[in-house]
């Protein structure tokens, strides 16, 4: 059975949610990300955007656990800005999690094995109250999470740099493949 759970990852800045507004906009359900959720309260709190990184990478973790098991799945493609496993990335580049425990969260919340990985376009790239890291930071976290899915038999698909509208049809053409192929298989 095809797991339709379809993870949108990459650095800051490559158009993540704006794919998943458009996404959203064509009808298909997406998931918003935990970590801006965070950054945003903490703002209107008066607290620095982040906490330290494994405290943030745990409340990133268990927002996404939340937002997983809250999403239904029918016979449609549900899309994710960010998963799980991203998470388990933060912790682990913390040593703020066991791989046994890893390993426990990737088999428990499984999503289909194509990622889509939206790589750093530096012609859209910008910072906001939210987004405060550089270009090449980006870089760094989009390379970072490429091998960090890979660890765990993903296989990451980059979307191409190209206009919204065409992003998204590469997306869905993606998608549509990893239905019908054993790619998406679980």
């Amino acid at each position: 059975m095809t797991n339709l759970r379809f993870v949108i990852t990459g650095g800051p800045g490559a158009g993540k949610t704006t794919i998943l507004d458009a996404l959203a906009e064509r009808g298909y359900i997406c998931a918003a990300e935990s970590a801006r959720a965070i950054i945003r309260e903490r703002l209107a709190s008066g607290l620095t955007p982040r906490p330290p990184l494994a405290l943030f990478g745990r409340g990133i973790l268990q927002r996404d656990i939340a937002r997983y098991r809250e999403t239904w799945v029918t016979d449609q493609p549900v899309f994710f800005d960010r998963g799980i496993v991203d998470a388990l990335g933060i912790l682990d580049q913390q040593h703020a999690i066991s791989p046994e425990e890893t390993e426990e969260y990737i088999r428990s919340f499984p999503y289909n094995k194509m990622v889509l990985l939206m790589p750093p376009w530096e012609a859209i790239y910008c910072t906001d109250a939210e987004r405060d890291q550089t270009f090449a930071e980006s870089v760094q976290v989009c390379e970072s999470l490429r091998m960090w899915y890979a660890r765990w038999d993903y296989q990451t698909i980059e979307v191409p740099c190209t206009a919204i509208d065409r992003r998204v049809d590469f997306i869905l053409r993606t998608v549509e493949c990893a239905r019908t192929s054993r790619v998406g298989r679980t």
